[in-house]
């Protein structure tokens, strides 16, 4: 307890993104374990993404969420408590993970800003999957921030909707065994 009669400052921790990767048990129930463990402590969850490993019996669960080094944790520790999961990775304090995501864009395109919108899906090496009725979806890949620029320079030219996965992330340093 501070006694000094002048207010010391207080330290107010960054609140950061944060990917965390979850290796668990594929079987039923799981993922909502994972789930409720965070709505029921009131953290929230920016992006959730589940897939097989190479071991039928595994499944990894990428999410993004925000939080201080405290809170991630915090949520790290309690994932653990969680009976089917293996291991819990915070990608963001490693420094050799790899990060991509995969967007859909629909756009509308007509003869006023069709040399614009394929000169930027170009340029973002965005690639066309199908052109319908004066609209043309692409795929574009990569980092959220890449996939968010690509979004904000397109909608500059033309009316947009976009899907996106959220962003899947792995380790490029470890092989955890239980993959294998």
């Amino acid at each position: 307890m501070n006694k000094s009669v002048y207010d010391s400052p207080k330290q107010v921790e960054d609140i950061n993104r944060h990917i965390l990767t979850i290796l668990v048990d594929n079987e039923p129930g799981v993922l909502a374990r994972v789930v409720g463990m965070f709505s029921g402590r009131g953290y929230n969850i920016d992006s959730l993404n589940v897939a097989e490993v190479n071991n039928k019996n595994l499944s990894r669960i990428t999410i993004v969420t925000h939080g201080t080094k405290e809170v991630i944790y915090q949520i790290q520790s309690q994932l653990m408590r969680i009976v089917p999961v293996h291991s819990v990775s915070n990608l963001d304090k490693e420094d050799s993970s790899v990060e991509a995501e995969v967007a859909l864009v629909n756009m509308f395109i007509n003869e006023k800003n069709k040399k614009d919108a394929f000169q930027i899906c170009d340029l973002y090496r965005a690639r066309k999957i199908e052109n319908e009725n004066n609209t043309v979806i692409f795929e574009i890949a990569g980092t959220s921030q890449r996939i968010d620029t690509f979004i904000k320079d397109i909608s500059k030219i033309t009316d947009i909707e976009v899907v996106r996965s959220g962003p899947v992330a792995i380790s490029s340093i470890q092989k955890n065994e239980e993959e294998e």
